[in-house]
């Protein structure tokens, strides 16, 4: 799979990623499917796969499922507590689901984000964190990003990003690029309206693809500020279908306003 630079300084990371917001918060006793989720993700060649403690289980389960898989692996997941004592207490759950390192920690929709980032600094100097991260979920939320991003403490961003939601474009993505910062994409699924759409075999066909679950993903890829997309899945065959989507070139202009078009966003 192809690979693109995560921020200046960051490693090689492959461009489709998994993500785990309610499909691995799942009960003990479906453990196995997890397992072949995340497997079929991995033999795809999947290796970033993003959680939180927001997702219920979800952290709990995709460290079972990596269990003897983990080497080459790059693990992002999130604090997200409202104290930072019970912060520091679900970061030790964290590292024993986890292996003992986090390759990028990230500040979950910025939740007391002074606090929390002067605290990852100190587990990065200790080598229990790799890289840090903010992450939002609404424009709303933005300006606040964009005073994270601007105090150069981290070194990775996670928004959303598909052709219903573009805001990202007019001042966090240029801002990113300019700081070097890694982009990983939410959403890039859309979800509702935009995953329900059902574009006709001709234009699947003209875009290349199969579906339009890679339309999507190729889509977001052709923006060239973004680094790793994370679309979760329940089914093993939907974890090989998106990271196939990573196969070959991203879409260029001319096929991303085509998607636009299909999606009712053609010209933003």
């Amino acid at each position: 799979m192809r690979t693109r630079s995560f921020g200046n300084s960051g490693p090689e990371l492959p461009e489709i990623g998994m993500g785990s917001w309610q499909t691995l918060d799942v009960p003990e006793r479906e453990q196995p499917l997890a397992d072949e989720v995340v497997g079929a993700a991995l033999d795809a060649g999947t290796t970033v796969f993003d959680s939180s403690p927001m997702y219920g289980r979800s952290e709990e389960v995709l460290g079972r499922a990596l269990e003897g898989r983990s080497e080459g692996v790059f693990l992002a997941t999130k604090t997200w507590s409202r104290t930072q004592a019970a912060a520091e207490a679900r970061f030790a759950e964290q590292l024993d689901f986890f292996g003992g390192h986090i390759e990028l920690m990230q500040i979950h929709n910025l939740v007391d984000w002074e606090e929390r980032l002067a605290w990852l600094e100190r587990e990065r100097d200790a080598g229990r964190v790799g890289l840090i991260g903010a992450t939002h979920y609404s424009a709303g939320a933005f300006d606040e990003l964009e005073r994270v991003m601007r105090t150069e403490r981290i070194e990775a961003i996670q928004i959303p990003y598909n052709p219903y939601e573009r805001e990202v474009e007019q001042r966090i993505l240029p801002l990113a690029d300019e700081l070097g910062l890694g982009v990983l994409v939410m959403r890039p699924l859309g979800g509702g309206s935009l995953v329900q759409l059902s574009p006709g075999a001709d234009e699947l066909a003209a875009l290349g693809v199969d579906t339009w679950a890679q339309a999507l993903l190729k889509w977001a890829l052709g923006e060239p500020r973004v680094h790793v997309l994370i679309p979760a899945t329940s089914k093993p065959d939907r974890a090989r279908e998106n990271a196939s989507a990573g196969e070959g070139a991203p879409f260029d202009d001319e096929q991303r306003r085509l998607v636009e078009r299909i999606a009712g966003r053609d010209g933003g």
